[in-house]
């Protein structure tokens, strides 16, 4: 049995041990059951991106670019595992540099890497992150809106809350949560748990009912963009086990 006085030694020991450890590196919120990873956290098997462009560092899906290595023309790293309709959809993602990046859904492959369709935005500078973007239509909804297009484009919009104060819960320069829920035509976007904005879109030539799953590598000033914990689970349109709107509210 050890002596009071060695018994002390070692929560000392301890106590400087626990000051001293780092904090733990935000990581992904539990999932319900349900969910299949996308990234194995070890390579890109299951995705296709531009030659030269991703790859897997510590864990991490990366692109980056450099003064000596510039991004001159945007490009998506495709998920090659299906085309879901209704799904949930979370990752964890850092935006570092002058980054303006996002996550793709429900979209179609174009030449060289494209996409065409919709966009989980997300910059550094967080003048789009939060926001829904779709190819051709530019905005479909800002920050903070819930939006109604009917099948003719026409748009009606209502402010749910601020978008500047909606920013609280974005870490710069610092990973986050992104969460997407595609259920028919409703979508909803969440980050860290925080509701950004949603939109209910009947237009038939932009709502695309299925497509890809792509990550954004953007052109302009050098950044970098990761992902990590990329998760999805797909359900039937309608299914109570849907949590739609039982979070985040």
């Amino acid at each position: 049995m050890p002596s009071p006085l060695q018994c002390a030694t070692a929560l000392a020991a301890l106590s400087v041990f626990v000051q001293l450890a780092p904090a733990a590196e935000p990581t992904a919120s539990p999932a319900p059951n349900g969910f299949r990873e996308l990234f194995n956290g070890q390579s890109l098997d299951g995705w296709e991106g531009a030659p030269g462009w991703w790859e897997v560092r510590d864990g991490v899906l990366t692109a980056e670019s450099t003064p000596e290595h510039p991004c001159e023309r945007s490009h998506y790293l495709y998920w090659t595992g299906g085309e879901p309709a209704n799904f949930e959809l979370r990752m964890v993602y850092r935006l570092t540099g002058a980054a303006n990046s996002g996550v793709q859904f429900r979209s179609r492959r174009r030449p060289d890497f494209d996409t065409w369709g919709y966009q989980a935005d997300a910059d550094s500078a967080n003048e789009y992150t939060g926001c829904l973007y779709q190819h051709e239509r530019g905005l479909v909804a800002l920050r903070g809106q819930r939006v109604t297009i009917d099948a003719d484009g026409a748009k009606s919009i209502e402010t749910f809350a601020d978008a500047e104060e909606l920013l609280a819960a974005v870490h710069d320069n610092d990973w986050n949560e992104y969460r997407v829920v595609a259920d028919g035509p409703h979508i909803t976007l969440w980050i860290n748990g925080r509701k950004m904005c949603e939109a209910t879109d009947h237009q038939p030539r932009f709502a695309l009912p299925s497509g890809v799953i792509a990550l954004q590598m953007h052109q302009g000033p050098p950044m970098k963009a990761e992902f990590k914990s990329i998760r999805l689970r797909e359900f039937t349109r309608n299914d109570q086990t849907n949590p739609t709107t039982k979070s985040g509210e």
